[in-house]
């Protein structure tokens, strides 16, 4: 496997196992770090309209010279939007900021308000070729199960909020069961678990960074990551991950630091009713 091997969604297309964050990127800062990481050979980019650096994310896209099928691109739509009257002129705007003729994946961003509404505004424009893959974020499994009740497309991806001490197994696996790709939002902890003991030891037996340990571990999960940073020298740190593995041993001992972490730290308060 490189930084350009995929995954395969349940409608057959391919999404690449890594991408570049973008969450808290904005401005000139946001632009070079997508264009670092494109540089770098990352061909995955996530983005949102809540991030309000959709602008950057697309300029980046068409500054870099690589081909636009070969760039995947991600976007969400905000919980707010997720109203009746409001969604198409959201993903409109979306796609505008961006400067794309097509998505190649748009997601809920969170199970609230009218969920099944919007699900129904992502297929028309899967069925119409503007969004090549539609899928959700932070659903859980109850969340998933309520959307398959009216859904005519499965979600292809839910990106969830996943790292060593919040490891989400039970979301992970009923989304494996049902054939949905799951991404890791805040993968590394946000920088928090870089010093936990248990990952600097592995670190050193691999000769590795805490964060390419963590991000391996992700990989090996069959999880695309979204490590996010806008220092060049991090971003390329981050894609070196291809060349060692964890071994089965190491890979148990990491899902035991489970729990050691809040869930819902930041999010919408009313996710806790959704």
């Amino acid at each position: 496997m490189n930084l350009q091997s995929t995954f395969q969604m349940n409608n057959g297309n391919r999404i690449p196992v890594i991408a570049m964050g973008s969450w808290d990127s904005r401005g000139d800062e946001g632009y070079q770090a997508c264009l670092d990481a494109l540089e770098a050979g990352y061909r995955h980019l996530d983005t949102a309209s809540y991030y309000e650096n959709e602008a950057q994310v697309g300029a980046a896209v068409r500054d870099s010279g690589i081909p636009r099928e070969e760039v995947f691109v991600t976007s969400k739509i905000w919980y707010t939007d997720m109203v009746e009257g409001k969604q198409e002129a959201a993903f409109e705007k979306t796609l505008k900021e961006l400067g794309l003729e097509y998505l190649d994946l748009y997601l809920l961003h969170w199970p609230i308000n009218d969920v099944a509404g919007s699900w129904k505004i992502l297929e028309k424009y899967y069925d119409q070729g503007l969004i090549k893959n539609i899928g959700v974020s932070n659903f859980n499994e109850n969340h998933l199960k309520r959307l398959e009740k009216t859904a005519n497309v499965a979600p292809a991806v839910d990106q969830i909020e996943i790292c060593p001490f919040l490891v989400q197994k039970d979301t992970v696996d009923y989304c494996k069961g049902q054939g949905i790709i799951v991404e890791a939002w805040g993968p590394l902890g946000k920088g928090k678990q870089l010093g936990e003991p248990e990952i600097m030891k592995l670190a050193e037996k691999y000769k590795k960074t805490p964060a390419q340990i963590i991000l391996r571990w992700h990989l090996q999960r069959g999880i695309v990551s979204l490590p996010k940073s806008v220092h060049k020298e991090r971003i390329i740190s981050n894609r070196d991950i291809f060349d060692f593995e964890l071994s089965e041993e190491d890979m148990k001992l990491m899902m035991t630091m489970d729990h050691r972490a809040e869930t819902g730290r930041g999010y919408p308060a009313e996710y806790k009713e959704a």
